[in-house]
């Protein structure tokens, strides 16, 4: 699991333009969308030299950034939409925390994005940055990817209200489009801590209390990355009751704030989900103890029936001359019949105490 590194990410000056994250290998790439309730256009393989020609701020613009590499590019972007190098600096440390930060002609938020690894137990992250500006809403994203698939299609096939919006309620669909992803990752995690549940019923395999810890790591990482984001959020929604921010249109506002109830509710999930965790974890500890305690039942019982024979072996060991069934012809058969009666007698009785 790639971890946030908050330590990496202080040593760097906070306008320090320095992409920290791990897909370096994906080339930068933009794709435009300008539209309005009448019509969209689509720029794929968007240049940056473009930008004056293409932006129509008449209409709401959705430029769309894969790969954060190409450093002069993203300077290029912040210097034409005058966007500040400490925003710049957030979007391209992968290691800063969520949050939104509100200027006088901006809105920047940025968000972690989730998802279940393909062949492990671990949680893939990818860092997610938007900018809000009049008429103009700008998406950073580490690398390509289909989170924003089904959005794209509603633009091109004038689905839903999406069109007939400003593009603050083109955020909100992104947004609510990465917190899906969170839902999808707690589910697969709730998937395998059933597995474990059904595997600790079964035996009490160290390996599997190995992975009831990896998964309790995975839960807190999701309750790190979904806290700020709902105080981000919640910040959100004391903006719509100051009634200060003009970015954000004021029937937009509700949409925000289902988002903040959503982020709740994830919140409530997890905990469940840890609760659920710690059950398995018990119950491992638990059948470990059982099968302990079936092992020390088994060992005093034996102890217990082989307890008298050892008197008896013991007695019959000591060199006395006058021992009255040393010289029976049949002594021996004698001491080895009474030494088995013993032993059913032992057993039967054991049986009747049901003590196994």
């Amino acid at each position: 699991m790639r971890k946030i590194k908050y330590k990496k990410g202080r040593k760097l000056q906070h306008i320090t333009l320095e992409y920290t994250g791990s897909h370096k290998d994906h080339e930068s790439e933009m794709q435009l969308f300008v539209y309005d309730n009448e019509d969209v256009i689509e720029y794929d393989k968007f240049t940056i030299l473009a930008l004056n020609t293409c932006i129509d701020y008449s209409k709401n613009n959705w430029l769309n950034i894969h790969g954060l590499n190409d450093i002069n590019l993203i300077k290029t972007i912040g210097a034409h939409f005058k966007v500040d190098d400490f925003l710049l600096a957030d979007i391209l440390n992968t290691t800063k925390r969520t949050k939104l930060q509100e200027q006088e002609d901006i809105l920047f938020f940025n968000i972690k994005s989730l998802l279940p690894s393909e062949y492990s137990d671990n949680i893939s992250v990818e860092q997610l940055s938007f900018i809000l500006k009049d008429g103009v809403l700008i998406s950073f994203q580490e690398k390509r990817s289909d989170f924003f698939t089904h959005i794209r299609e509603r633009l091109r096939t004038h689905a839903g209200i999406v069109r007939t919006k400003k593009v603050d309620y083109l955020l909100y669909l992104l947004l609510d489009a990465v917190m899906e992803n969170f839902y999808i990752t707690i589910e697969d995690e709730e998937d395998k801590i059933e597995d474990l549940i059904n595997l600790t019923k079964k035996g009490a395999d160290p390996i599997i209390l190995e992975k009831i810890e990896n998964h309790r790591d995975n839960f807190n990482f999701l309750k790190r990355a979904i806290v700020p984001l709902r105080d981000s959020l919640y910040y959100l929604k004391t903006i719509k009751d100051d009634d200060e921010n003009k970015l954000i249109q004021k029937d937009t506002f509700n949409f925000f704030i289902r988002l903040h109830q959503k982020s709740l509710e994830l919140l409530e999930q997890i905990e469940s989900d840890m609760s659920s965790l710690e059950s398995a974890s018990n119950f491992y500890f638990s059948e470990q103890s059982r099968k302990m305690n079936e092992i020390m039942k088994t060992l005093t019982i034996i102890s217990a029936i082989f307890i008298p024979l050892t008197f008896i072996v013991g007695v019959y060991g000591m060199n006395f001359d006058y021992m009255p069934e040393l010289r029976a012809r049949n002594g021996y058969f004698m001491v080895m019949g009474g030494m088995f009666l013993l032993v059913i007698a032992l057993i039967i009785y054991f049986k009747k105490r049901r003590w196994f």
